[in-house]
């Protein structure tokens, strides 16, 4: 099986199915599991835990397939110009591409830095912590969202900067999406579904970026030894994610974020008390 056996594959896909669309971390939960089960943080898992996502995303186009392939068919704008005509035809797409920007920047400038993050289970039981206590009072912090609300180009791009914080392990890029899109007035269930929507450019990205670095690298042979992993890792991350997305915009639309705040304060305080009587979580 490579550098990951059967058994570690299908948890660590799990995880990440049940949290990337949940505002409690999937890459620090990933990074928690890994510890947890044993797993060496060679070249490959690094790379998997990134891949793995890929299968995740899809469950996002499977079920809002219809909203996720449209065009705008609404007039443009009188005395519009070529360029404003094709971008309001495209509008949803344009949107996406905006709010993606900021991340696909500070990621690709930053991505070493990054690498070195994931290895440390401290910063995300203090990332979790603090962000838990966040989402304790985010509701009361942004006023209910409008329906009427429109996404324009700066509050997408508003978003894609608050997703950019999510490059800290143990932020979730769910939960800065969501905070980003409620704080421009969306409402929890529409920042929900925007969150979702760009996780599908952000993670694709991320996957290429990862998988062409390390073909880059001279890893083509580690991708190839591990090719039953990435389809197993996939396959399982896409289908419990699909359950999961739809636990969540159920969830959050009637009882909001607090429930989640509590579960990351208590996870990343337990990690926090682990390291501070010694046990050694970091990975290896």
């Amino acid at each position: 099986m490579g550098d990951l056996t059967t058994f570690e594959t299908i948890i660590i896909a799990i995880v990440e199915g049940l949290t990337e669309f949940l505002p409690v971390s999937s890459t620090g939960h990933m990074i928690i599991t890994q510890n947890i089960l044993g797993v060496e943080s060679t070249e490959f898992v690094k790379a998997f835990t990134v891949i793995i996502q890929f299968g995740a995303i899809l469950s996002v186009v499977c079920l809002y397939w219809k909203r996720f392939f449209r065009l705008n068919h609404t007039p443009a704008p009188a005395g519009a110009s070529a360029l404003k005509c094709f971008l309001h035809k495209f509008d949803f797409y344009w949107k996406l591409l905006v709010a993606f920007i900021p991340a696909a920047i500070l990621g690709f400038l930053f991505s070493d830095k990054i690498d070195e993050m994931l290895e440390s289970v401290a910063i995300v039981a203090v990332m979790l912590v603090i962000g838990g206590i966040f989402m304790l009072f985010c509701d009361k912090i942004f006023s209910k969202g409008s329906e009427d609300t429109v996404l324009t180009e700066k509050k997408a791009f508003n978003i894609g900067l608050f997703q950019c914080i999510a490059m800290i392990p143990g932020v979730s890029r769910s939960m800065a999406t969501i905070v980003g899109g409620m704080a421009q007035k969306l409402t929890r269930k529409d920042a929900a579904e925007f969150s979702f929507f760009l996780a599908v450019p952000t993670m694709f990205a991320a996957t290429g970026y990862k998988v062409l670095k390390l073909f880059l690298d001279g890893g083509t042979e580690i991708l190839v030894n591990n090719m039953p992993a990435l389809i197993i890792g996939n396959v399982v991350a896409f289908v419990v994610a699909l359950l999961a997305i739809k636990f969540f915009i159920s969830f959050v639309t009637k009882y909001g974020f607090k429930a989640f705040g509590w579960y990351r304060i208590i996870v990343g305080g337990t990690i926090l008390v682990m390291l501070l009587l010694g046990y050694n979580l970091e990975i290896g």
